[in-house]
């Protein structure tokens, strides 16, 4: 087994298709609060990002009743009933996982809260492959911050410039290059050229085991 490196995933947007999800769960839960379409926030401009980061910004704007922690706990819970019920892994993920886990130390690191990304993995049995799951919640700052793939390379006992990052987002990209490891952007939530930044660019998961499988 490789130890001088290891390959780390974002969650939202590369493992799992949740994006609509957590969109949708963010709306349903504005409406049950009574805001619908006043809420005035732009959901897309926080994709990459803490889900904290959000609704910070929500109470900033309108003082609501509810505190961030409770409104938080009202999204999760209908997103992980949302991905329970889609089971919306991406299509070709699974087997690059099975394949990169004999040849690579695997690990998660998302801004999506702990529990979500653990019902995500517990989907076709994909949670064995990870040796470690991060949180952005569980570092001092999420992306475009380096701090939670930093950590990550130090719970998996690997330097920082022998890891590779597979992101979606510009914060992860950003993320990514910050703490001094490779990255492979995949097209699944943004274009190529939105996403330039990365080490590589690719449109499947066949490119990323072509690279990585090259290279261990």
């Amino acid at each position: 087994m490789r130890t001088t490196g290891a390959v780390i995933f974002d969650l939202d947007g590369v493992i799992v298709d949740s994006e609509p999800h957590h969109e949708q769960a963010f709306h349903d839960v504005m409406a049950d609060l009574g805001y619908g379409d006043s809420h005035g926030m732009r959901f897309r401009d926080y994709m990459g990002r803490t889900d904290s980061e959000l609704w910070v910004d929500f109470v900033a704007r309108h003082q609501p009743p509810h505190s961030v922690e409770e409104m938080m706990a009202l999204k999760r819970a209908r997103v992980i009933e949302m991905v329970r019920r889609a089971e919306p892994i991406f299509a070709g993920l699974p087997e690059l996982v099975e394949k990169l886990a004999e040849r690579w130390p695997l690990a998660v690191a998302s801004g999506t809260q702990r529990e979500i990304s653990e019902a995500v993995l517990s989907l076709k049995d994909l949670r064995r492959f990870f040796r470690v799951v991060l949180s952005s919640a569980e570092v001092a700052h999420g992306k475009p911050a380096p701090d939670v793939f930093l950590r990550t390379a130090e719970l998996l006992g690997v330097a920082p410039e022998g890891c590779w990052v597979i992101e979606d987002s510009r914060s992860g990209v950003a993320a990514g290059l910050a703490a001094g490891m490779k990255v492979i952007a995949i097209t699944n939530s943004h274009p190529a050229d939105e996403l330039c930044d990365a080490t590589h660019v690719v449109e499947t998961y066949e490119e990323i085991g072509r690279l990585l499988l090259s290279t261990a």
